[in-house]
């Protein structure tokens, strides 16, 4: 199997008729801060996407790009591509709403905020509550080229925030982990307890808020 996305969906999509096909994907589900987002892309006409094919070629999971790589690459993406969408869900409205609502909500709102009005979804192993024709593609974000720019545009503008949220909430890392369970995050958790951002709905955030309100 190629390292990079392909169009093969993309493709066949268009010989259905379709004209424009959006690849959805989420970034920060696993996260104990900060928000849930999703990043929504429509892919240039099939002219353009030929003539800009050494660019293309190297857009993948945005998991196996380096941060400094993946900066440029969303750059990339938002000059090239037809329409580029995010969408995000606070932590305190991901407590409220719990993790599986708030991952359909972003990408929701993700396909909401595309300046091109899509004709068919293709998402990263799943399905939303949307009028639109879609399917799930297990593995998405490695198969289908549109999918695996959507999940590059999203991380990127995920990452910003929680560095900027870094200087905000001192002390975390947020710079260096981006929320996540990195043992760094999780020491810092336990001297300081959780900071706003922090999702308590999940176990051991909660457990800690626990321990700090005794």
């Amino acid at each position: 199997m190629s390292t990079f996305a392909t169009t093969t969906w993309e493709e066949h999509l268009i010989t259905c008729g379709y004209m424009a096909v959006a690849g959805v994907d989420e970034v920060g589900r696993g996260a104990l801060a900060g928000p849930l987002m999703a990043g929504a892309v429509v892919l240039p006409h099939w002219d353009a996407l030929i003539t800009e094919a050494r660019f293309w070629q190297t857009v993948k999971d945005s998991k196996t790009i380096s941060f400094s790589r993946r900066a440029m690459m969303a750059e990339g993406i938002l000059q090239r591509a037809r329409a580029v969408g995010i969408g995000a869900v606070e932590s305190t409205e991901l407590d409220r709403i719990g993790v599986a609502a708030a991952n359909r909500c972003a990408m929701e709102r993700a396909v909401a905020a595309l300046q091109v009005e899509p004709d068919f979804l293709l998402l990263d192993a799943t399905t939303i509550d949307h009028a639109l024709p879609q399917v799930g593609i297990i593995d998405g974000d490695a198969l289908s080229l549109s999918i695996a720019a959507a999940s590059i545009v999203a991380k990127v503008a995920r990452d910003t925030i929680m560095i900027e949220m870094d200087t905000v909430w001192p002390g975390y890392g947020f710079v260096d982990h981006k929320g996540y369970a990195a043992r760094k995050h999780k020491d810092a958790l336990k001297a300081l307890g959780p900071c706003p951002i922090h999702r308590t709905c999940y176990a051991p955030v909660r457990a800690l808020l626990e321990v700090h309100d005794d």
